[in-house]
């Protein structure tokens, strides 16, 4: 009974798209300053949950209106979601402006506003029609965490129950300490320059080890649990503690940097989690059989976003991908085609290791398609440039849904209805990127003296080293790719019998991908799960989450606030 009225609770309505699209774009907007600026983009998810909440009870409580409720918040944060995980992909477009400046692209690509528009709207829109089938594979079935997504929905639910009765109100209090302590250390980080964000180990800066000063990065691991953080700390030996001196002291690598070891260890990393993913979904062949089975029936009809909308969709939109990099790019439509063909395997793995670990393996999937490309078409920058940001578009869009998805089934949403609120934004953040990113370029300059992106630059860097050759790559780094290939199917097979003994390959690679530096705060935050829950296991049922929700809201809310104000002219 209680699921019927939860059912028929009002979601989308005139109300939430309206106050969602709002949001969109004030994310969509202020996000390409975050990602160009940090190299990173904060978590949207819970930016967009307090957003949400900011905009609709007030004007609930002035329009004298029907009470607001958690779902319609839902709405309003997969919005949010959807705007900015598509405005994370000017990443690429900074990286194609990279490749202009040094010369390598000839004749040099620049694309208009119209451009980026169709461009990143086409592959959001294939990204997120993609991604539908899966939830129930990957959220309903195997109940991957989606940390931001757990900690989105949980934030909406304390904040309306909150606002109902008082029963929420310890957890409230949770949310609501984990925030102002998360946000505050963030100001005094960024305001007080004495105060270092990041803590290095003497004689360790250039590998970049030490802890970073970051409650985000602590409540993501409070959040995630131990078991992945154990997993990803193994990783994290292994590239940034064992493996640098073996590799420099054969030649493998030139130098004991961060950059350096980096170049090597992504390889192997890269077939942990491809393979990893990949054998998991090869034994579980008979629940993705169901899955699609299922969206054919007449049960879930009313539930899940129609499959044949998801068919023709797709294919609607893959023949406008094609044709617009045609036009724009003078990329041949066989090789767009190869392309979105390629992203599907690639973003199912994304999608598992984003689940377990809270990372998105964005830059790892990109540059494994970029190096597929330097075999299908050698020498040709513009493809490999194109293929890979199509992959990055696809992936990104394809996880912030799995992340709306995660927080609706802790609010009982309808996924149908979260699907829509995701192709309604989805353009909003393609707009917002496509007139804002030529401004932040004009206006800072993109690369060392202005806004560095470091992503783009591993994307640009890797692309023009393709161009020389694979025998330009590190040598023996193919082999570390087939070894980490085998261990990451063995490590499969082996979780199928012992489960929890044995570590994920996905979190194992994003470990060896990550800097030191913040994964070991994220991993002290799986301790401190560990440790809270063998002293204290009724306090860590009921607190943990939403402390750690708190946690990963603070920092988001303050990096998001200084992007809009910096956006505007004030800087700090």
């Amino acid at each position: 009974m209680a699921a019927n009225i939860a059912s028929k609770t009002p979601e989308l309505t005139a109300r939430s798209i309206i106050i969602g699209l709002i949001v969109a774009l004030i994310i969509g907007s202020a996000y390409p300053y975050c990602v160009l600026k940090l190299g990173f983009g904060p978590n949207l998810s819970v930016v967009s949950a307090f957003f949400g909440f900011m905009a609709l009870v007030p004007l609930v409580f002035a329009l004298r209106l029907t009470d607001t409720n958690a779902r319609e918040n839902n709405i309003v944060q997969t919005m949010g979601t959807s705007a900015g995980q598509t405005a994370f992909m000017a990443v690429l477009l900074a990286a194609f402006d990279m490749l202009n400046a040094k010369g390598v692209l000839n004749p040099p690509i620049y694309l208009n506003t119209l451009q980026i528009f169709c461009w990143l709207c086409s592959a959001s829109l294939l990204g997120i029609l993609l991604a539908v089938p899966m939830r129930r594979h990957y959220i309903d079935e195997e109940n991957l965490t989606y940390a931001d997504g757990l900690a989105a929905g949980e934030t909406i639910k304390v904040l309306h129950e909150g606002r109902e009765s008082g029963a929420a109100r310890a957890p409230l209090m949770a949310l609501g300490i984990g925030t102002i302590l998360s946000g505050a250390l963030m100001m005094i980080t960024t305001f007080f320059k004495w105060v270092r964000d990041t803590w290095f180990i003497p004689g360790k800066e250039v590998m970049n080890i030490g802890f970073n000063i970051s409650l985000l990065s602590f409540g993501s691991g409070l959040l995630v649990g131990f078991r992945i953080c154990l997993a990803m700390a193994i990783g994290t030996a292994i590239s940034w503690f064992i493996l640098p001196r073996y590799l420099f002291a054969h030649g493998m690598i030139t130098a004991l940097t961060y950059a350096a070891t980096l170049r090597w260890v992504m390889w192997p990393a890269t077939g942990l989690m491809v393979a990893g993913g990949l054998t998991s979904l090869v034994l579980k062949w008979n629940l993705i059989v169901k899955t699609f089975r299922g969206l054919r029936g007449s049960k879930t009809a009313s539930n899940d976003f129609p499959m044949q909308y998801v068919v023709i969709g797709s294919i609607f939109m893959a023949i406008v991908i094609c044709l617009i990099q045609y036009f724009s790019m003078g990329i041949p439509v066989y090789l767009s085609f190869i392309a979105i063909v390629l992203s599907l395997p690639l973003m199912l793995v994304g999608l598992r290791v984003l689940g377990e670990t809270n990372w998105g393996p964005i830059s790892a999937m990109s540059n494994m398609m970029q190096a597929v490309f330097a075999f299908i078409s050698p020498g040709n920058v513009p493809v490999n440039m194109s293929s890979s940001g199509l992959t990055g578009t696809i992936a990104v869009t394809s996880e912030a849904l799995m992340q709306d998805f995660k927080a609706g089934q802790l609010l009982k949403s309808n996924p149908r209805n979260l699907t829509i609120a995701q192709l309604i934004a989805a353009p909003v953040g393609s707009i917002a990127t496509a007139i804002v990113y030529p401004v932040l370029r004009n206006k800072f300059g993109i690369g060392a003296n202005g806004l560095s992106s470091p992503i783009s630059v591993k994307w640009a860097s890797f692309a023009e080293l393709l161009t020389k050759g694979f025998n330009a790559l590190p040598r023996g780094c193919l082999v570390g790719l087939i070894i980490g290939i085998a261990v990451g199917i063995l490590l499969t097979l082996l979780a199928e019998k012992w489960g929890e003994y044995v570590p994920s390959p996905s979190a194992m690679g994003i470990g060896m991908l990550i800097t030191a530096a913040v994964l070991l705060t994220f991993i002290l935050g799986g301790v401190a799960q560990l440790i809270w829950a063998k002293v204290h296991p009724a306090s860590e049922k009921a607190y943990r989450i939403p402390l750690a929700s708190g946690l990963i809201c603070g920092e988001a809310i303050v990096a998001v606030v200084l992007a809009v104000m910096a956006a505007v002219g004030v800087n700090f």
